[in-house]
């Protein structure tokens, strides 16, 4: 079972991705650059919030990673 969740984007980050792209492309090629704008627009969004990790923080989380 794979759990996607689904998240809203305005038209117009839309409309602005696909006029980066030329004529004829890839559906995959789309999809990737939406996600992309998304997780972007997501993190920039954390950082207003202050939803941020230290590096040091990120540093531990990844070496229990490596256990």
């Amino acid at each position: 079972l794979i759990c996607i969740k689904l998240n809203t984007m305005k038209r117009e980050k839309v409309l602005e991705a696909l006029k980066e792209l030329p004529k004829e492309f890839e559906l995959d090629v789309l999809l990737e650059k939406l996600v992309f704008v998304e997780k972007v627009n997501k993190g920039l969004s954390q950082i207003k919030k202050g939803e941020t990790l230290t590096h040091e923080k990120v540093k531990e989380t990844v070496l229990k990673w490596q256990k």
